[in-house]
């Protein structure tokens, strides 16, 4: 929390206000790339998340490691802060209903470090959080869809402590060492 960024709304295309219409980008959305959206969940609320599934993907995760159709997917940017098995989530229920075919959905007992595979379906996208074990992501309100993204998250322009208790934390708490960074 703090960081202001830089977005590229034309590259994906932006959205036309008040509706799900697109004025058309110069590139599609890619897997490991960082977007702004709008999330379904919260209304007047912007989020920054990182894309993992496109349509048509089985994503899983077992032990902490994400399975991308299959494989396991290296995430050098992932942060895992919190040690131990995490409980059954039932905020995570949903995806019951994305379990490929042939799983038991009576069984299935989703936590943040193990659930799926799923499917994302179309014209969606699922979205992690890089600090994967404090984010609330599509793991836990689900796929996102594709309008929905307002554009491409590029730089970091300024970072300041916003939790700070001290008076004016823009001014004394800037975090210099985030400033101008690029979002890979």
């Amino acid at each position: 929390m703090g960081d202001l960024l830089l977005v590229n709304r034309t590259a994906v295309g932006s959205r036309v206000p008040g509706t799900s219409l697109r004025i058309p980008g110069y590139s599609d959305p890619e897997r490991g790339e960082v977007f702004v959206f709008d999330p379904h969940h919260e209304e007047d609320m912007k989020l920054v998340k990182r894309l993992i599934g496109l349509p048509g993907d089985t994503l899983e995760m077992m032990e902490k490691q994400l399975f991308v159709n299959g494989d396991p997917l290296a995430e050098p940017y992932v942060k895992h802060t919190v040690g131990g098995r995490a409980p059954h989530d039932t905020t995570m229920n949903w995806q019951a209903a994305h379990l490929v075919s042939g799983a038991d959905v009576a069984a299935y007992r989703p936590t943040r470090d193990d659930w799926g595979p799923i499917v994302v379906p179309d014209g969606h996208y699922f979205m992690l959080g890089d600090n994967r074990d404090e984010s609330l992501d599509s793991r836990y309100w689900g796929p996102l869809e594709t309008w929905r993204i307002e554009g491409r998250a590029v730089l970091i322009y300024f970072s300041y402590n916003r939790g700070s208790l001290r008076p004016f934390p823009a001014l004394f708490e800037m975090r210099l060492g985030r400033i101008g960074n690029l979002i890979r």
